[in-house]
């Protein structure tokens, strides 16, 4: 006989249902409503789908998922799929202790925890395994939304966080505001670690690129109505500075595209246009404004 916790009692349960479990250690069952829990022979319409679910058990559990092993066909299509437990597997003591400079909590233990889906038919993907029982203590409701496949950082939300960095506010500010437009810490989605690395890889992305990408990114998200004007003064090269300019998310005028030309003739126009489509991968403008 082995003994697992629930509701910080002790129950016994026979040895063959904790699977490869050794005798004397403790065995954790979540306490979730029936409903949500995945079960045998379970349909998803999709692998997404069957993800999704898995991933909101273990939200209601108290634990993190983690993709594990896939087999495909010969036509290269997922036909098995395995999810587990973030603590499933056993990390080597030399390599976690290896150039480590600080002291981590244990990040595997053995998990047997798991839910296997196998693809039936065309589309559909069926429950084929489903083990429940964890060998570690599970998550809080109050710390559970800081685990990593419960976190996620929307593209409105790095969008947001954009306007802040350059307005320069702090991220402790950041996350104050986020948890008050989410009703609480725990709905944000994210935590600060987050946020630091959304930083980093807008660093990362802008790192070796010349202006021609920042035009080409804002003429994508603001370029459907143009304003074009060449009535400035011409440089001491007697150039004609030629702007595109449209209106951004805050209603203000932001240089999308310029120019410089040697004169107004339909010739040079034409050749001006041509060479924006050209530059511009997102098309042709649905509006050009001009005098």
């Amino acid at each position: 006989m082995n003994t697992f916790v629930m509701d910080s009692e002790f129950h016994t349960i026979p040895q063959r249902d904790l699977g490869s479990s050794s005798s004397n250690e403790l065995a954790y069952v979540p306490q979730v409503v029936f409903e949500k829990i995945p079960k045998i022979g379970q349909v998803f319409e999709s692998l997404d789908e069957s993800q999704k679910y898995y991933n909101e058990y273990a939200r209601l559990a108290g634990f993190s998922v983690r993709n594990y092993s896939s087999k495909r066909n010969k036509c290269n299509e997922i036909i098995r799929k395995e999810f587990v437990c973030f603590k499933e597997g056993i990390r080597h003591e030399e390599r976690s202790k290896a150039n480590c400079s600080r002291k981590r909590g244990l990040t595997r233990e053995g998990c047997k925890a798991k839910m296997t889906v196998v693809k039936k038919g065309a589309c559909v993907f069926v429950v084929s395994q489903f083990n429940e029982i964890h060998n570690h203590i599970l998550t809080t409701p109050r710390k559970v939304h800081m685990l990593r496949s419960h976190r996620s950082m929307s593209n409105a939300k790095k969008a947001l966080k954009q306007q802040f960095v350059d307005a320069d506010f702090p991220i402790h500010k950041q996350i104050s505001i986020f948890e008050i437009q989410s009703g609480g810490i725990e709905n944000i989605g994210c935590i600060e670690k987050d946020f630091n690395n959304a930083q980093r890889d807008e660093v990362k992305f802008y790192a070796g690129h010349d202006a021609q990408m920042l035009f080409e990114r804002a003429y994508n998200a603001f370029g459907d109505v143009l304003v074009f004007d060449t009535n400035y003064s011409t440089n001491r090269y007697g150039l004609i500075f030629a702007p595109f300019v449209g209106v951004n998310h805050h209603g203000q005028g932001t240089l999308l595209a310029c120019a410089f030309l040697s004169d107004e003739t339909t010739e040079s126009f034409l050749w001006l246009l041509h060479q924006l489509l050209t530059a511009m991968s997102a098309g042709a403008p649905k509006m050009i404004i001009t005098d």
